[in-house]
């Protein structure tokens, strides 16, 4: 009898036990049931972030691994002597290191950002209760040499990266790749069941892209444009270098600007790039636009006269040249020369009015280029019926209408290139691990004016390069066209005459050009006038870049 009690108490012990365990299992962690989603443990394997190169394979930026350092206190046997070996290799101090492992905690994080060396030091130290976790990080060689360009990558709300602004953010998609993932079963307590579930997909890394850009070319520009900022006491100066006839961007820099690598202690103001989101009235350099229509409709022709006596009145308004002197009988090319106002008013009431809406908007304004970067606008050009008499007279100099630089040098690219509009770019190609996937060619929009008018203006550019008003240190032997614009920066219904957006257009060889380089200062306190701000960084510049494209004076 009492054996049968002992086996019946036994019995009774082994069901309680086992209803117990049931009651875990169904009720307090009914989530972990076999076929549940939690049973299954699924674990994201990130995927490599595409790098970013210029033209010739030279980095500019790209992702590679560190290593976070975890701790787990409560399996660590001696926290005192562990924190001491760590020390002496991260250098952090002790009492920092002390402070974060606290007996009582689980799982902490000790140190971010470790190199391989530094963990690899770690693990032979063999303390137990330590490990690892793989972090990519985004390393910037050139450090800001092309901020607004490439853009930043930051974190999501989720602590994941995404790219901000530029390239980075314009390309977000091609360069983050696609996750993976790791399915595993575990038992009850988390522990893999290793003849259970083992399903893997493999993450697919970003594509990398080749640029247009060209790094030696990028940093000449960014050096001349922190010369010019010093220089010149200017609050922005902007510099775009391009091929006239791909539109291949070869350039582009901003002063002031940002660390990628340090953008959190940046404002927003900073991320902003100015050739394609910042709008502007152009002024001068405007003015070969206008000329060009001009000559292409023949409402001019280039060795047509204009007496230029004085100011001209319209309406209310006066409109003088720059320095209020007037030459009496100037030819075409001269009025681009001496870039008068009164010539130029002239030129666009024989283009009328209808004429010169139509080519402002087939010039590409008011409507975005597309460029492959985060955050163009689209300029701005008031509607038809809102325009004044004084407002078709202003604009043939470039006031009252707002452009951006990538417009301006678009637009300007087509009066050199055979008078075609093009799809301004920066990216050449994308590419998996060295696998080419897409390439971007040279994309003609529409043609602008003809290939006749675009011969005609790059000689009256040249022209007035070699017999402007201001003369600048050119190189010899070399032939360049180009203009200078000054635009005053408007102020509520008025201009302010001290506040002014200085600028230069130029392009060489004149037959045929390499380049065209568009360089903008604001508010240049040493002088308001592009032909003593603008023009001098543009000829100090286009020394490095004959030497650079090996182009001989002739």
């Amino acid at each position: 009898m009492r054996k049968l009690l002992i086996l019946f108490v036994g019995f009774l012990l082994v069901v309680c036990a086992v209803i117990i365990k049931l009651f875990f299992i169904q009720v307090t962690h009914s989530d972990l049931i076999a076929g549940s989603p939690v049973y299954l443990r699924t674990k994201k394997i990130l995927p490599i972030r595409g790098g970013i190169f210029d033209k010739n394979g030279s980095p500019f930026t790209f992702t590679y691994t560190t290593y976070l350092l975890y701790a787990e206190p409560q399996k660590i046997k001696n926290i005192s002597e562990s924190v001491k070996k760590i020390d002496e290799i991260l250098h952090v101090g002790e009492a920092t290191l002390e402070a974060k492992i606290k007996r009582e905690k689980q799982w902490v994080k000790v140190a971010k950002n470790l190199t391989k060396e530094q963990k690899d030091a770690l693990s032979r130290l063999k303390v137990e209760g330590i490990g690892f976790e793989e972090e990519p990080s985004r390393f910037y060689p050139e450090g800001s040499a092309a901020a607004h360009l490439l853009g930043f990558v930051g974190k999501t709300n989720e602590g994941e990266d995404i790219g901000y602004f530029g390239l980075e953010g314009y390309y977000e998609k091609e360069l983050t790749g696609i996750s993976g993932i790791v399915k595993t079963e575990r038992d009850l307590f988390g522990r893999p069941i290793f003849v259970g579930v083992q399903e893997k997909i493999d993450e697919e890394d970003g594509q990398n892209l080749t640029l247009t850009i060209d790094k030696s070319i990028q940093l000449i520009a960014k050096n001349t444009a922190l010369y010019g900022l010093e220089h010149y006491s200017a609050k922005e100066v902007c510099i775009t270098i391009a091929d006239p006839f791909s539109l291949e961007i070869r350039a582009l820099a901003c002063v002031p600007d940002y660390d990628p690598t340090k953008y959190y202690e940046f404002s927003e103001d900073f991320f902003r790039n100015p050739v394609i989101s910042a709008v502007y009235e152009p002024g001068s350099i405007l003015k070969p636009l206008i000329m060009a229509a001009a000559l292409d409709t023949g409402s001019v022709k280039v060795n047509d006269t204009y007496e230029e006596e004085g100011p001209v009145k319209i309406y209310d308004h006066e409109i003088r040249t720059w320095n209020n002197q007037y030459e009496g009988t100037i030819t075409m090319t001269r009025i681009l020369e001496k870039s008068s106002n009164v010539g130029m008013v002239f030129i666009g009431q024989k283009l009328d009015r209808q004429k010169l809406l139509f080519y402002l908007r087939s010039f590409g304004f008011n409507e975005t280029t597309d460029i492959d970067l985060q955050g163009e606008s689209k300029g701005s050009i008031k509607k038809e019926k809102e325009w004044y008499p004084i407002d078709y007279a202003t604009v043939t100099f470039g006031q009252g209408i707002g452009v951006t630089q990538i417009q301006m040098i678009r637009a300007l690219s087509s009066l050199i290139n055979g008078g075609f509009i093009m799809k301004p770019f920066v990216v050449k190609s994308t590419d998996v691990s060295g696998s080419h996937k897409k390439n971007n060619e040279p994309k003609k929009i529409r043609p602008v004016v003809s290939a006749h008018t675009s011969s005609v203006i790059r000689g009256m550019l040249e022209s007035t390069v070699e017999k402007g008003d201001a003369q600048w240190a050119r190189p010899k032997g070399y032939k360049i066209g180009g203009k200078t614009g000054t635009a005053q920066i408007p102020v509520g219904k008025t201009y302010d005459p001290s506040k002014t957006i200085a600028s230069f257009v130029g392009f060489a060889p004149v037959d045929k050009p390499r380049f065209i380089v568009l360089v903008t200062l604001k508010e240049p306190e040493a002088s308001p006038w592009g032909s003593e701000t603008a023009a001098p960084l543009f000829f100090k510049m286009v020394k490095e870049l004959f030497i650079y494209y090996n182009i001989a004076p002739e």
